[in-house]
């Protein structure tokens, strides 16, 4: 009885039904063309063209695709954790929603630097992928720590170059060939207005 009362009070009187019912239709429209112009499905997935949606990204992408990761591992192998799935969709929704508000409003700097979490990630992520060819003596003797263990080096305190090289702003790779954006516009609209031609 509770629930029904409270879905009550939701609903409005008589004389704004119809005003209240196409607010909420543009509120929604709104909400899915943003996710549509802003390619939001495109980060569930894990192909890396994905990253590339914002094109300060560019020089990442292409250092990655022609660097030594670039045939073995996606971005998410990398920078997402991997020790559940829970973890794994609320890094990527956290990372996601900052990214999202930093290259919306042009925040983003002109070096882009990885945060703590991002760097945990790739240094537990190394660690999984490499723990094969990784010895425990050898950690110990660059950095005093096990392969476990927590400390203050990173694998690419010493793999500097591992996988994008010297990659530090837009204008260290300025001629990059990256994956190009498809049109937000739906091709139905593009043929009715003449922006396309029909085969």
């Amino acid at each position: 009885m509770k629930l029904i009362k409270t879905l009550k009070a939701f609903i409005p009187p008589p004389q704004w039904r119809f005003m209240v019912i196409v607010l909420v239709g543009i509120g929604v429209g709104l909400f899915l063309l943003t996710l549509h112009l802003a390619r939001a499905t495109s980060y569930l997935s894990n192909d890396p063209a994905s990253c590339v949606n914002c094109h300060v990204m560019a020089p990442y992408y292409a250092t990655w695709e022609r660097g030594s990761h670039g045939k073995v591992a996606t971005c998410n192998d990398c920078h997402i954790p991997h020790d559940n799935i829970i973890n794994t969709y609320l890094f990527k929704a956290s990372d996601g929603m900052r990214h999202s508000y930093v290259f919306t409003f042009r925040l983003e700097p002109q070096v882009i630097r990885i945060k703590q979490a991002g760097k945990d990630a790739v240094q537990q992520n190394c660690i999984r992928c490499h723990q094969n060819v990784i010895h425990p003596i050898s950690l110990r003797a660059i950095s005093g720590q096990s392969i476990q263990g927590e400390g203050d080096g990173y694998c690419w305190d010493c793999h500097r170059e591992t996988p994008h090289g010297r990659v530090n702003s837009l204008t260290s790779a300025p001629y990059a060939r990256v994956p190009q954006l498809s049109s937000p516009i739906p091709s139905w609209i593009e043929e009715s207005i003449g922006l396309k031609k029909t085969n």
